[in-house]
């Protein structure tokens, strides 16, 4: 390990304190260190000169980190300056001896997979994205119904008319689809999760599919003209009727350094009230 780019969600008041201590740690291991500014969009930084990224926010900045590294296998060490921390699950008292364990090769990992999306239109690709959570498909101006098309390995699954659609990872389990009803799934499940929102048919269920498999939906004529497409609630395209989305597994994994099972369930516990008791 030779250098490593630091990731600073600005947001979170410590978050530029806490880089100076792990830059200055990391230079007296002989470790490079930059620094860039995440404020919930994205730019243009190239990850391709580093061998590691610290991502230090929330699971926000980890869902940044991850679109931007697994095409190049740079693993993400996350740490939780959020609320919730799913995925950034390392926090601030213990960044020193997880990170010493991880330069060291005695820290474990767990490679998550990622979903990638492309929208086409008369035939074009116009549009194509990485994610580690989910893939929103809706109404970019509130509760607004919209109609779908879903076919699943190149069978009709069903057509919906609902508030719209969440396609996600079992990482993304625990995010925007399981406010919306879906179920929380393992993240050693390589499984995709599809959640209707408010679908106007009482019988439309959430469904855990294959990942083997590629989900294809199609915006079909509605009364709603305001149609986008959101990729881990970071990136945003807007659709037409006619598109074609496609979501399939992406070929290569994200490796999270300290994300690991026991961590999931303890999160499981603590944030979402798994403990047990009259307050489960």
């Amino acid at each position: 390990m030779k250098k490593a780019l630091i990731i600073i969600n600005i947001s979170k008041n410590e978050s530029m304190d806490l880089a100076q201590d792990i830059k200055k740690y990391l230079e007296s291991k002989s470790i490079e260190a930059d620094y860039i500014s995440f404020d919930g969009f994205c730019d243009n930084t190239s990850f391709e000169l580093y061998d590691f990224i610290v991502s230090l926010g929330g699971d926000g900045t980890v869902l940044y980190a991850a679109r931007n590294a697994v095409s190049l296998g740079i693993p993400v060490f996350p740490v939780n300056l959020g609320q919730f921390g799913f995925i950034a699950s390392i926090q601030p008292s213990e960044w020193k001896n997880v990170l010493d364990n991880f330069l060291n090769g005695k820290e474990p990992y767990e490679e998550r997979s990622m979903i990638k999306v492309e929208v086409k239109r008369e035939e074009k690709t116009i549009y194509s994205s990485l994610g580690l959570n989910d893939a929103v498909i809706s109404s970019s101006i509130g509760a607004s119904t919209v109609s779908l098309k879903v076919d699943y390995d190149s069978s009709l699954l069903c057509k919906l008319k609902a508030d719209g659609i969440i396609i996600s990872t079992s990482t993304g389990s625990t995010a925007y689809s399981v406010s919306a009803g879906g179920p929380i799934v393992d993240t050693h499940l390589d499984a995709f999760i599809m959640t209707p929102m408010n679908s106007f048919s009482l019988s439309s269920r959430p469904i855990v599919l294959s990942t083997e498999g590629v989900i294809k939906v199609e915006i079909e004529p509605c009364r709603t003209k305001n149609i986008s497409i959101s990729v881990d609630g970071q990136e945003h395209e807007k659709l037409l009727v006619g598109d074609s989305i496609s979501i399939s597994k992406y070929e290569k994994n994200i490796k999270l350094i300290s994300c690991t099972r026991e961590k999931f369930y303890n999160a499981l516990r603590s944030k979402l009230n798994w403990s047990g008791g009259p307050h489960a």
